[in-house]
């Protein structure tokens, strides 16, 4: 007879140090861009940005992480493993600028009033939040008949432009301090390298960072452009701060519903796929969690932010393989929790904003981006490489667009009023980038789907995933500006096309002879 034991998980161990610095400080390069994007290209004003917005936006980010924490717990303790991990989470990145940008900022524009573009930005989560809870339901089943290669090549698309590109971009602009941060942290985390007494690297890197940015400061060099005048000027903002209900600030929000549903509820989609994508890839690095509990998870806590004034949504992050890979386990979760609201209910964030070089923190996020794109590869067939590639490509379409958007934009124009010709002249197609791009999460992964498919001949799911295809790009989920009736006829015609296609592929075995490989031949 054997006798079961059980034994209770432990809540911290010593990587838990360096996932929570290096998470940490994920979380707070977060926290500075979207409150520089409040204070600066809203003009909300500073007493709702430290006082309302970012004491409910903590509250969400703590409520989440320890509620990771609390899954991580439970599944270490069923399965009596020793490395599971949390899944990281916090504000989505591509809906803090899809929310300020595309919604907050031209009603506050119209309106005249910052205070009316975070009413519509309350009300866009207080959306988001029931699609998700609604979708998580829908989720687990779309993550089984899904290729793992489409799941994690779509993920990868993500974590190579807009989490490793701007990261990369801003080491190089800097690199006395980007590529030496870099170096310190690849060290130990690549390298297995350690630092005197146990310090995590991450630690080490924002230190050595500070350091260069201080000393270039005193001797009165730009490097790291740190300002003793505007370090001072942050300590005005200190105080402490708790979030107070805004119900009817969510509420008022509605009278934009219009242009709110525009975007709402293909980014809604999009939540349902990163979500289901993530949870795949922490999956693939050992943990299972179940996708229900964690899309309705994000959208309970999205719904009690918003509902405290946080206009920003919650969501499960890529890059739980390189927290794991770093040491990470479930204190990391937690403690991150507790940090977030350390900092934004005491105020702290603008006097960060000042202290810490950002560039020292470009490095950590570039890691986790390498990889998250090495998985991609190695945790599916070697065969489902190509469709792993494929699922690369709508995210460099999008990328590309954003910035040249981006450029001609500041240059007072766009795209339309210097001419396609002229353009297409300079081997820019950009209506290629246009179409391509919309909806990348999505394309990435019915492409990569198709793509997988095909490689493994199972031609009817490849045809059920072009016709989806066909279907998300008719009513503009993907190819698409917006949600609408018939957004873009002529691809998802295309789209159609191919489902009809690789349908005949399966019904007449003629179009596949001698597709199956040979024996090899007796020597």
């Amino acid at each position: 007879m054997t006798t079961a034991t059980t034994t209770r998980p432990a809540l911290w161990t010593p990587g838990d140090w360096n996932a929570l610095f290096g998470f940490g400080t994920n979380i707070l390069v977060n926290l500075l861009v979207l409150t520089g994007l409040l204070r600066f290209v809203l003009n909300i004003p500073p007493e709702i940005v430290f006082g309302r917005i970012l004491p409910a936006a903590g509250l969400m980010m703590a409520l989440s992480t320890w509620y990771y924490a609390f899954l991580a717990y439970r599944l270490a303790a069923r399965t009596g493993r020793e490395d599971v991990c949390a899944l990281p989470s916090g504000i989505s990145v591509p809906h803090m600028f899809v929310v300020v940008l595309v919604i907050m900022l031209p009603i506050a524009q119209r309106t005249g009033d910052p205070i009316k573009g975070w009413e519509a930005g309350l009300t866009w989560v207080f959306i988001q939040s029931f699609i998700l809870m609604a979708g998580g339901f829908v989720a687990p089943y779309i993550r089984k008949i899904t290729p793992r290669a489409a799941l994690l090549g779509t993920l990868a698309g993500v974590s190579i432009t807009f989490i490793s590109m701007r990261p990369a971009l801003e080491m190089f602009m800097t690199p006395a301090i980007g590529l030496a941060c870099f170096a310190i942290v690849l060290a130990s985390w690549f390298g297995g390298l350690r630092y005197p007494r146990g310090t995590p690297a991450g630690l080490v890197a924002i230190a050595f960072g500070m350091a260069v940015g201080w000393l270039a400061a005193l001797f009165g060099l730009g490097t790291g452009g740190r300002s003793v005048d505007a370090l001072f000027s942050a300590l005005a903002n200190i105080g402490f701060s708790v979030p107070l209900p805004a119900v009817g600030h969510v509420f008022g929000g509605f009278e934009f519903l219009g242009i709110i549903l525009v975007t709402a509820i293909p980014f809604g989609i999009y939540d349902l796929v990163e979500a289901m994508d993530n949870v795949e890839s922490a999956e693939a690095a050992g943990d299972a969690f179940p996708t229900t509990r964690v899309l309705t998870a994000d959208g309970v806590v999205s719904l009690i932010g918003c509902l405290m004034g946080n206009p920003f949504i919650n969501a499960v992050y890529i890059g739980h393989p390189g927290w794991k890979a770093m040491g990470g386990r479930i204190g990391y979760s937690a403690a991150t929790g507790l940090a977030v609201l350390v900092v934004t209910w005491l105020g702290v964030v603008s006097l960060l904003l000042d202290l810490i070089p950002v560039v020292a923190i470009s490095p950590i996020l570039l890691y986790i981006g390498m990889l998250i794109g090495a998985q991609a590869f190695q945790e599916t067939p070697k065969s489902h490489a190509p469709a792993v590639v494929l699922g690369l490509v709508p995210h460099l379409a999008a990328w590309a667009k954003t910035l040249i958007d981006g450029a001609l934009g500041a240059a007072g124009t766009n795209a339309h009023a210097v001419g396609m010709d002229k353009l297409a002249g300079l081997g820019v197609l950009y209506p290629g980038l246009e179409v391509l791009g919309e909806g990348a999460i999505l394309s990435g992964l019915i492409l990569a789907a198709i793509a997988a498919f095909v490689i493994e001949k199972d031609w009817i799911h490849a045809a059920g995933f072009a016709g989806a295809g066909a279907v998300l790009t008719f009513f503009g989920f993907m190819h698409g500006p917006a949600v609408g009736f018939a957004v873009t006829p002529g691809v998802a015609l295309a789209y159609a096309m191919m489902a009809g296609f690789l349908f005949a592929c399966a019904r007449w075995p003629v179009l596949t002879a001698g597709l199956e490989p040979k024996p090899a031949a007796a020597e």
